[in-house]
């Protein structure tokens, strides 16, 4: 049995960009990540302490906390934060379930960045916004 990676995707510009975790293939790969790391950052300054929400299985606890910024959904917010106007809404698709790590990091980056970001997971769809999802935390 073949078992795919978690992928997310997320429209910019027109095109569609399909990222996977700790993905290094994409053309921008570097300032994604540059992207991603500046977002942690921010939100750490505001209470977020990546790896609090999530056990990965299979990665030792040290790498965890570095690994988690590197979940394709942030890979795809970062993406979009960085190539798109501030005012567009991020739409984001993807065929797993949202960790909670990555749940509570793109809260906070909906707040600071007073961005729309929509995420459609494997379970429904997470609406952030002012540092709130539609979900109520429940998913």
């Amino acid at each position: 049995m073949n078992i795919l990676p978690a992928c997310s995707w997320i429209e910019v510009g027109r095109r569609v960009h399909v990222l996977h975790f700790g993905d290094k293939s994409h053309p921008q790969s570097k300032e994604v990540h540059e992207k991603v790391d500046e977002l942690i950052k921010q939100i750490s300054k505001h209470g977020y302490a990546p790896g609090e929400k999530t056990v990965l299985p299979d990665v030792d606890e040290i790498d965890q906390k570095k690994k988690l910024g590197y979940h394709s959904e942030m890979l795809a917010v970062g993406l979009g934060v960085m190539s798109s106007p501030w005012w567009k809404q991020l739409q984001v698709v993807q065929g797993h379930r949202i960790c909670g790590d990555c749940h509570e990091a793109i809260k906070l980056i909906s707040m600071l960045k007073r961005r729309e970001i929509i995420v459609r997971d494997a379970s429904r769809f997470h609406h952030f916004s002012d540092g709130h999802c539609s979900c109520g935390d429940y998913w």
